[in-house]
């Protein structure tokens, strides 16, 4: 799924505000949709674009693009530095790591700003907050209708999320770790495990698109302040602007826009 060009030269971006690689954008299993060719300057995104309607590859014009709106933020972001944006697409459990040896520059992918996290990496303000959702075969709705019934479930997480820290306060639950979310859809629909959780955004955009599933009456009893962008450590400069593109946007009302256009998007078949 995920295939990209060998980067070429490295240059300084804003006075040494990031590291950028390479003179042409390059992405894994798609590009960026909308991206505009700019001369000289790239900043690296990296996320795991199987998150709908945050990221998610989509057919648009015949050709395979990461979309999102996410992706809106962060064109925003690339627009705001005179940047052209690159996007790599990854495994979620990959994404610290990467931004941690500069590999990326920043990371957007539904990424909340707890406090293991934050030992490892710097974080934007909040820009989104969404509620959390069981996902279930339909013949199993009124099965899952607590979260108590989810005690000794097989569940399907993806690895290195919240809900995996959700799954894990609950008895007995056998827990199957994927990096992605549609990976988790297939082993619902194959029977290997009994349930799965999401974001409800996410979780609504598949059943959408994937006949058989639905989301259980049970609810996951899990406060948290929102999502957040992910910057490497130290990069204060890059997190300072970072905010004042999230600050323009949440002024304009954009980011509520961009859910409910990417959220249609993920519908369409």
């Amino acid at each position: 799924m995920k295939k990209w060009g060998i980067l070429t030269a490295c240059i300084l971006l804003a006075g040494s505000l990031l590291a950028g690689c390479g003179s042409k954008p390059s992405t894994e299993g798609g590009t960026a949709a909308g991206e505009q060719p700019a001369s000289g300057k790239t900043i690296v995104l990296g996320t795991s674009a199987d998150f709908p309607p945050y990221e998610f590859h989509k057919m648009v014009n015949g050709k395979d693009q990461i979309v999102g709106f996410d992706i809106e933020i962060a064109k925003e972001i690339a627009k705001d530095m005179g940047a052209q944006l690159e996007v790599k697409d990854m495994s979620f459990d990959a994404l610290l790591g990467e931004l941690s040896t500069g590999r990326v520059d920043f990371v957007i992918s539904g990424l909340t700003p707890n406090e293991e996290r934050k030992k490892q990496i710097d974080f934007s303000n909040n820009y989104y907050k969404a509620e959390q959702a069981v996902v279930v075969r339909e013949a199993d709705k009124d099965k899952y209708s607590t979260m108590k019934a989810l005690e000794g479930a097989s569940l399907g997480i993806q690895k290195g999320s919240i809900q995996e820290d959700i799954a894990k306060t609950i008895p007995g639950a056998k827990i199957t770790g994927l990096g992605k979310i549609s990976d988790i859809v297939l082993q619902l629909n194959s029977n290997r495990v009994d349930a799965s959780i999401m974001e409800k955004p996410v979780a609504e955009a598949y059943i959408k698109n994937v006949n058989g599933l639905v989301i259980a009456d049970a609810v996951p009893d899990y406060k948290e302040d929102g999502y957040a962008i992910g910057i490497k450590k130290g990069n204060t400069e890059l997190v300072n602007q970072i905010n004042k593109t999230l600050d323009r946007l949440k002024s304009e009302n954009k980011i509520e826009q961009y859910v409910a256009e990417a959220s249609d998007l993920a519908a369409q078949k």
